[in-house]
């Protein structure tokens, strides 16, 4: 029997409410369902139409969303909803039958983009990855948490991988230039994906991977100042460093000296340019936006 576990976490619209896991369901990508005839191919969606109250159900690779009919209140039920998923899962239960999803060709696309970090080539895909960002320093790292980013590995100039809703971004050492390499990877990584390979196959353990759950988006929402520096993060700095192939996580608030701790990924890690990004940008910008809350932003990583 497995220990998958549940928690229960609230969104912006209080129709829907996420069940996040401690393992992974699918394998990349996501998949929503309207009524139990489209859940045909997913056996635990299909079990949870049964509950009158369910309208909608979203399932990512570490979430279950459903959304509600006005009939009653998730408080009243979300405990029994849970328990349901739980044994489900526990009990060795499919998510969703994705061989059989997948008889439909799916067309990938990828491309390479250069980014500000000499070092760090973005791979874009047309296919999501993930809903939850990862990164891994080593072969050893990603051979425990994503087949991917191990079988990346194996190219001997790759030293680090960084893999997000719809990107790659690949670190690579001295001994090459990307523009004798970066076409080669980017075949690679398009085999692989259309040949419907797992990409990530468990998440990584946060104490043993700095970067590996997305601190941007907690399970329990932040409050106070901690909470307007992570919603002020997603709308205006997030979009920007994803555009480049990096991201920007935040890690803590220290209220006493006023410090703002972030963990810097993929393209961002060990980029030349991430000082001035750090200080002229997201620290000028939270000053701006929380006048005498913010007095220093800092790279726990970099």
């Amino acid at each position: 029997m497995k220990d998958v576990k549940i928690t229960i976490q609230e969104t912006t619209n209080n129709t829907i409410i996420k069940f996040n896991t401690n393992q992974i369901l699918i394998n990349g990508g996501s998949y929503e369902y309207n009524n139990i005839d489209e859940a045909k191919n997913a056996p635990l969606a299909q079990q949870l139409f049964y509950l009158p109250f369910v309208k909608k159900i979203f399932i990512t690779a570490n979430f279950i969303a459903i959304q509600r009919f006005d009939i009653l209140e998730w408080a009243d039920v979300q405990e029994e909803v849970k328990e349901q998923i739980e044994a489900f899962l526990n009990n060795g239960g499919i998510v969703v039958n994705e061989k059989t999803n997948s008889s439909k060709k799916e067309a990938i696309e990828i491309y390479a983009e250069v980014t500000p970090n000499p070092s760090v080539m973005k791979f874009g895909s047309n296919k999501s990855l993930t809903q939850t960002d990862v990164e891994y320093k080593n072969i050893d790292e990603a051979s425990k948490s994503s087949p991917l980013a191990q079988a990346i590995f194996n190219f001997p100039f790759v030293k680090e991988v960084f893999i997000s809703d719809n990107y790659i971004s690949v670190t690579k050492y001295d001994m090459v230039e990307w523009n004798d390499v970066f076409a080669e990877v980017r075949t690679f990584i398009r085999e692989y994906l259309v040949a419907g390979k797992t990409i990530i196959k468990e998440l990584p353990n946060k104490e043993g991977n700095i970067s590996a759950n997305k601190t941007e988006e907690p399970q329990v929402k932040l409050e106070g100042i901690p909470g307007q520096i992570v919603d002020i993060l997603d709308e205006y700095i997030k979009p920007a460093v994803a555009g480049d192939g990096g991201n920007i996580a935040f890690r803590s608030y220290d209220a006493d000296n006023k410090i703002v701790s972030v963990v810097l990924q993929g393209a961002c890690s060990g980029c030349p340019s991430s000082t001035a990004t750090l200080k002229n940008g997201i620290e000028s910008l939270l000053k701006e936006m929380l006048p005498n809350q913010i007095n220093e932003v800092v790279a726990i990583n970099g």
